[in-house]
């Protein structure tokens, strides 16, 4: 079970790095990005494992891998400038 865990918060490290090098324009504070990673990534493992109770280590590793990416797409903010426009025009 320790294994598992520190599997899955190192799988949502490597994963929220991979973001903030690809991504950093697009991103807040690494920081914040890192830790956010990692919180999917245990936080997936959690579910996986309580959802299917004898889940394997890939299919755990999985779960984490698809709650961590979809925390961190949260992050993400728009590519281009907004175009604002005042309430009057």
């Amino acid at each position: 079970m320790l294994l598992e865990a520190f599997s899955s918060a190192l799988l949502g490290l490597v994963l929220a790095w991979v973001y903030a090098v690809r991504l950093p324009h697009r991103l807040p504070a690494r920081p914040l990005v890192l830790s956010t990673g990692v919180a999917g990534g245990l936080f997936g493992a959690f579910l996986t494992r309580t959802a299917v109770d004898t889940a394997g280590f890939l299919l755990m590793l999985l779960g984490a891998a698809v709650v961590s990416v979809a925390s961190l797409s949260l992050l993400l903010r728009p590519a281009g400038r907004l175009r604002r426009h005042s309430a009057t025009a």
